[in-house]
Order: structure tokens, then sequence, then C-alpha cells
């Protein structure tokens, strides 16, 4: 059986599994809820089953693996690929090893306590910080040494099976609470002269300070980061060459490096990652910031595929999804904490408030109000038709739209415009957006929640435009299964889809 892998074939990057390109509809799980294979079955499985996901994006955890230094443990990581097996999905593995959303907290204890060895970065002030720092060469190759052990178990158990499609190497990496390490070492870093690789890439020269003024310490942290993913991963990649990713907590307001994660994979230093990590493959965007289709549109420039392990957890996720891989072909698309979207009220995990406005985090990304029923229908919805979705990526013939501060948005296709008006829903209820497809000349195919349809001919025809058929109706394992068909008061003076994720099929012709 062939390894999952990452192509880039006719302009657009296909995710293969099993020898075929593979979408993830999916969600990750709670931080710690892998910990434990009894709280897995009792209390995430069962939540999942009615969200029609494909994919669980699961962390593992370096402090577990190798609890004491040399000695590996891999009962939970067999018994977590087990389950997932039982419940017929693929899992995306999170290597929590030296850095977690900016701190050093799933390192093993060992690591921890001695911590003159994995020394850790340093504020301006002098003061330590919970950060490893970048720099540390023997933290680094601790972390590449747990890596490889955990690849080459994962090539043992699963490799005949990938049930795991991809890694993604640490989590949110960077530094919290300053713009780069003030260690002694770090200073001296510094104050070197830029590597060869950056100065070309930049055509810049001189010191850090000197070639990039006030965007100097976080290119700094970037590049250093970045050659310690790549120690990490490159160790990995060699026993067990699964695609590799980083993610990013994006940069945000108040726009200074240290409100987020410096140095970590944020879109203005991806060149620089690029260059200093070459086996990782694609850099993910976690959104939770509400400016959903620019993030897209920042993280897919630069031949960068768009992956989204981390989304918002609040109703617009539900249409999110189909503007994702409507327009930007998206490989994944992933809320956040996804055991408590079909979970009763009482019984998911709270995200804190005070933890959310510690870290600068906008707490409405992180609130359920409604969003599991809907977020079902939709993966239901493209689950079906992901076979249909495969065919046209990357052919201009398929698009996404969402809404936005304007009315509605007009899409050009070869025979036809489509001007698409955004329904606007009252609060609680998804936003307006989805997808559609350019069959044929005179087909169309509609996915999306809360929009109205109007086909107009090209301005610089004469003719006019009118319907053959409009269908509803639902893809059942790509196949369009017709339900009714709409004519007189529901079809005659608009077309429409309503809150509830929905599929169109349109056929026209023009007459004159």
């Amino acid at each position: 059986m062939s390894l999952p892998q990452l192509l880039k074939e006719d302009g657009v990057y296909n995710l293969y599994v099993d020898g075929k390109p593979y979408i993830a509809l999916a969600g990750e799980i709670h931080n710690s809820s892998a910990s434990s294979l009894e709280y897995m079955k009792e209390k995430v499985w069962p939540y999942l089953r009615e969200l029609h996901l494909n994919t669980v994006i699961v962390p593992v955890y370096w402090e577990l693996i190798e609890p004491e230094q040399g000695k590996f443990q891999f009962d939970l990581l067999d018994g977590i690929i087990e389950q997932a097996r039982e419940e017929n999905v693929r899992l995306v593995l999170l290597w929590f090893g030296l850095w977690k959303n900016g701190i050093s907290s799933y390192a093993p204890g060992w690591v921890k306590k001695e911590f003159t060895t994995y020394f850790r970065a340093v504020y301006k002030n002098n003061e330590p910080s919970e950060t490893i720092s970048p720099l540390c060469d023997k933290a680094v190759e601790a972390d590449a040494n747990a890596f490889t052990q955990f690849m080459a178990h994962l090539k043992k158990v699963d490799g005949d099976r990938n049930t795991v499609i991809m890694v993604q190497v640490e989590n949110e990496i960077g530094l919290l609470g300053s713009d780069r390490d003030y260690s002694d070492y770090a200073n001296v870093e510094f104050n070197r002269p830029i590597p060869a690789v950056i100065e070309s890439l930049y055509g810049v020269s001189g010191t850090w300070e000197e070639g990039f003024r006030d965007n100097a310490a976080e290119y700094f942290m970037a590049y250093h980061y970045a050659q310690a993913v790549e120690q990490i991963a490159s160790a990995g990649s060699k026993v067990y060459p699964l695609p590799l990713f980083v993610n990013a907590w994006l940069e945000q307001f108040p726009w200074r490096p240290g409100t987020y994660p410096s140095g970590g994979p944020i879109a203005k230093v991806m060149k620089i990652w690029k260059a200093a990590a070459p086996s990782i493959c694609l850099y993910a965007p976690d959104i939770y910031l509400p400016n959903f289709a620019e993030i897209c549109e920042e993280y897919t420039a630069n031949d960068n595929p768009l992956f989204i392990p981390e989304a918002r957890r609040d109703i617009p996720t539900a249409t999110n999804v189909f503007y994702a891989i409507g327009k930007h072909d998206a490989l994944c698309f992933s809320p956040f904490g996804i055991e408590d979207f079909m979970a009763p009220p009482d019984s998911g995990e709270s995200i804190d408030a005070g933890i959310m406005m510690a870290l600068n985090i906008e707490n409405s990304g992180f609130v359920l109000n409604g969003t599991g029923p809907y977020l079902a229908r939709s993966y239901e919805l493209l689950g079906n038709m992901l076979g249909i979705i495969r065919k046209y990526r990357g052919t201009g013939k398929m698009t996404g739209f969402l809404q936005n501060h304007e009315a509605g948005c007009i899409l050009s296709f070869s025979k036809y415009d489509i001007r698409i008006t955004y329904h606007r829903q009252p609060a609680g209820k998804p936003v307006s957006g989805g997808l559609v497809i350019e069959v044929s000349e005179d087909e169309f195919i509609f996915a999306g929640i809360s929009f109205y349809i109007e086909f107009l001919p090209k301005r610089s025809s004469s003719m006019k435009t009118s319907y053959v058929r409009i269908e509803e109706g639902k893809f059942v394992q790509d196949e369009w299964v017709p339900g009714r068909v709409l004519n007189g008061d529901e079809g005659a003076y608009h077309i429409k889809i309503g809150t509830n994720p929905a599929a169109l099929r349109v056929e026209l012709y023009q007459y004159k």
C-alpha cells in the first residue's frame, strides 16, 4: 500500500491516501482528551459519530511517550489508532513535543527539571520563560530522537494501514511574551551576520538588526524555530516519510510579536520557514479570527495548499467549510474541541474566558452556539459529494463565496454570470455562503447555506436566460439523487437555498 503523500498536479495540490485524492472533513479534539483511552471511549467517540467526520485530529504527547529518558511507551498511541480503526476514520496526529502554544508544557519532566541543560528562552528583563529556547541544541536533539522513535513505531503499527495520514510537528510554535529570546546565547547569535540562505532570500546583509530593522527579532526567531523543526522533522521523516506540517497561531491585534508567538509560521515569515525547513510540506492557519476569507487568501499565497487544522467553534464554521473547499481547494477543515459539538450542553468541556483574555484570543471563536447540528449537515452533504469536488478542484469550474459586508457577489462562468445575494440571518443562524460547480455550460450544482441565485447572460450577449429544470436533491456516494422539482412560485422569481445546508441542481437554456 502506498504511503500518504502531497503532490502538486496541474496547479493544484492533492493529498493522496491509499492512492486516491483525499479531503479531510475533520475535527480536532481537546488537548488532554487523548491522554486516556477510557476517556476517549466514553467522552469523545460517541459524540463524533453523528458529525459525519472522515478524519479526527488527535494530539500525541512527548511527556507520555518518553516519561523517562530513553524509555518509550506506545500503548496509548496504539490504543488511539485501534479506536480510530473501529470508528472507521483516519487520523492526523499532532506531535506535542518541545513547543505547544508558545511554551514547553508537554516536554517530559526530565527535560523540564534539567533547566541548565535544556535552557529556557529569556525575556528582555532577564527573566526566564517557560519556553525552551529553539537555540538549545540538546533540547532539539532530544525532541528529534523522541520524534524519530515515535515515527518508527508508527510505521511498525500502521505502515500497512494508513490510519494516520499526516503528522503535525509541534503546535502553534513561537515565543509568547517577548519578541525574541534574550538569553546570552541568543544575544550572541542575534548579533552575528544573517545566514547566507536568508541573505540571498531577502537581498539584505549585515546583522539581523541591520538587515531587518523593526522585524529583526521576529525574523531571527522564525529562522531558529524553523531550523529546529527541520532537525526534528527530517529525523522522523527518514524513518517514516508521512507528510509533515506545522500550524500557526495567527498574527493579530496589537500586531506585536510576543502578543502572538514570535517566530511561528505566520504568513509574513513563511518564506523563511520554507527556506529553513524543507521537510515541512505545508503551513496551516488556526483560524479563530473572524476574517476567515482573508486568512484563507493569505495562506494560499506563495504556493501553499490550504489545510485548516483548527477552526472557530461558533456557528459560521458550518458555512466556512463550503467556502474553504469551493474557493481555495482546501485539503482539510477542522473545528477545535469537536467532541463538544454534539454532546449535551452540560457535558462539553468549556473554554475558560480568562485564559482567552490572558492569551489575547478572541472569545467569540470558541463559543458553541448551536454549531453541531449545522456542521453535521454540512459534512454529510459534502462527504457524499467529495468525488465530484475532487473532479473539479483546480479546473476553474468550481468556486466558493462567503457573506461579507457586501450584499452579494457576481461569479463569472463560461456562458453565464451568476448573481449571488446573501440572505442575512438573525444571530444564532449560520452566515450565508457556499460553493458552485459548473458541470457543463448549461448545468450547475450549488451547495451551501442561505443565499439567492440569479443567472445572467454575459454583458456582451443579446440572449435571454431561463431554466429547463431546478432540482432540490442530495448526493449519495457522488450520485445526484433528485428531490423536489422547483417551478412556479418556488422557481420562477428566485432560486434559494435556505438556512439548512442543502444542494440544488440547475439546468438552463438561452433564447431570443
